[in-house]
């Protein structure tokens, strides 16, 4: 139903840890809807940087972001759940449970090649995460500071 956006998503990849440098091993985080029909997994390096943006959708949802590369999340259940929610350019497509209406992830425009995952929807806190506030009134002007966001390191 979401073709190639999602196809990745259903298949499992196994966590990638490097052990060169132990400050650089990916913790994986489990999270989800509030009914539980979708569920997730990310894996996040230590000390992610999380944006609080203030643009019109973030504001009145109170998503924080978590941009990662596609290879770190993997959609655990749910899929048939989710119904996408585009506005004003259509290239962002924001997921969210056609039950409980929580959206905990989406392909954000900034980083097509990524996903945005809700550090809300998390089902523990990220302990040493640093939240820094994005101005996303003012998106095209700083949307270039996200990019390298979704690129991989491993």
């Amino acid at each position: 139903m979401y073709g190639k956006i999602l196809e990745n998503f259903s298949t499992t990849v196994a966590v990638m840890t490097i052990t060169m440098n132990p400050e650089h091993a990916l913790t994986t985080y489990e999270g989800g809807c509030h009914c539980g029909a979708v569920r997730f997994a990310v894996d996040v390096a230590p000390q992610p940087e999380i944006e609080d943006c203030n643009c019109s959708i973030c504001r009145k949802t109170g998503f924080l972001h978590l941009i990662v590369p596609r290879s770190r999340f993997r959609l655990l259940q749910g899929e048939a759940m989710l119904q996408t929610y585009r506005f004003n350019t259509g290239i962002a497509q924001h997921y969210f449970c056609k039950t409980c209406g929580i959206k905990p992830f989406y392909i954000p425009r900034s980083n097509p090649d990524g996903v945005d995952v809700n550090v809300r929807c998390l089902d523990r806190e990220i302990a040493d995460m640093q939240v820094v506030k994005f101005d996303g009134q003012h998106w095209e002007q700083h949307a270039h500071t996200l990019a390298h966001k979704s690129q991989s390191s491993d």
